[in-house]
């Protein structure tokens, strides 16, 4: 991948920038081992996932920069300026493809970049979804109310020159700190979910839902584990921390019965709505019984009692609680998604009662050492 930006040194991010992409997979694939070697000792590697080498993220997370009527979008150096990173390669080009049009539209619309370093201003960030349809979801996300109603007024426009726009939203963020978002989000448009086709399913995302940032590689993690699935023929599956569902509808079968567990209300709400529109499409004989419920992944157990657990948790992983009842459960099978092999080695070591038979890299972040690990594992 050639970038520009990395090698006049105004962005750092790529850290593996010139590094051959074979060479990429193989180191990631050796790191993991090697992480989770004492925890599971006798895995058995399966070959890496590959990505695009370029253009494969599917979600900006722009900070806005600069100043009133000449914005940037990118990210800021050391010393809090703007930098503005439009033409990044690790973008899809559909994603990409907005951003021209976006920047004129703040800098006309006079909207003032938040300055961190004076800990003033307004805009703080513009975060785009985009789908393989080629829809878009964007957030504003902004200090204080002030600019709402010119957004509002100015929207109509914005719309007609981007007709990609299906979800746009208002988020304040009136603190001064490392966050990404505040806790409201104003929906600005009536749509306000996001159609994803990942791997073989239509997910829904909303303004706050989590979804993995590259969509060719999420896809494959999703169908990798529905064959895990379908091969321990689990008639019970649970998906803990299932986020919008990619792994629990993607589990459904005729006479599987699976239950998703989430604690963002948003995101369960999603699920529900993806059920339904899968239900409706395939009809109720085959597309099994799924259903979803709000609660703490680490202490929330609903019925009937898994066969299969499906976890994907955050970088800290499931914790002590959460893998002390997975090894005394009665799931046969544990399937743990993770973007932390550190935790992920440590959460293995803590369920002596399950052995860890298969796993596969899934590079969702080429140029970068970040990787996701999927493990398979089966009662001793």
């Amino acid at each position: 991948m050639q970038c520009d930006y990395f090698d006049a040194g105004r962005c750092r991010s790529c850290t593996l920038m010139g590094t051959p992409y074979a060479a990429q997979l193989d180191a990631k694939r050796d790191r993991a081992a090697e992480a989770l070697g004492d925890a599971a000792p006798g895995l058995r590697w399966l070959d890496p996932a590959p990505s695009p080498p370029s253009h494969y993220r599917n979600k900006a997370k722009l900070v806005v920069g600069g100043r009133m009527g000449a914005p940037t979008l990118g990210i800021l150096d050391e010393r809090g300026r703007g930098v503005d990173l439009r033409r990044c390669g690790l973008y899809e080009p559909g994603l990409s493809a907005t951003f021209d049009t976006l920047h004129r539209f703040v800098g006309d619309l006079g909207l003032e970049p938040y300055d961190v370093p004076g800990r003033r201003g307004e805009l703080k960030y513009l975060i785009i979804t985009s789908s393989p349809a080629g829809e878009h979801l964007l957030r504003f996300v902004l200090r204080t109310p002030r600019h709402l109603a010119e957004l509002r007024t100015a929207l109509p426009a914005l719309l007609a020159e981007l007709p990609s726009l299906h979800v746009v939203t208002a988020n304040l963020h009136p603190e001064h700190k490392a966050v990404l978002e505040g806790d409201t989000e104003l929906p600005l448009t009536t749509q306000t979910l996001l159609p994803v086709r990942a791997g073989d399913v239509t997910l829904l995302l909303g303004p706050r839902s989590f979804f993995q940032t590259n969509t060719v590689v999420a896809g494959a993690l999703y169908r990798q584990a529905r064959d895990w699935v379908d091969d321990a023929d689990s008639g019970v599956v649970w998906d803990l921390y299932c986020g919008v569902g990619g792994f629990a509808l993607h589990s459904a079968a005729p006479g599987r019965t699976v239950v998703g567990v989430e604690t963002s209300t948003d995101a369960v709400d999603a699920a529900r709505a993806a059920a339904a529109r899968r239900v409706d499409a395939a009809g109720p004989a085959s597309a099994g019984t799924v259903t979803f419920v709000v609660g703490d992944a680490t202490t929330t157990t609903p019925s009937p009692a898994p066969d299969l657990v499906v976890v994907n948790p955050p970088r800290r992983g499931i914790g002590p609680e959460l893998a002390a009842w997975l090894a005394a459960s009665t799931a046969s099978t544990v399937l743990y998604s993770s973007c932390n092999v550190t935790s992920l080695a440590r959460d293995l070591a803590a369920m002596p009662s399950l052995r860890a038979v298969e796993g596969r890299v899934f590079d969702m972040f080429p140029q970068t050492p970040h990787t996701e690990v999927m493990v398979r594992l089966e009662r001793r």
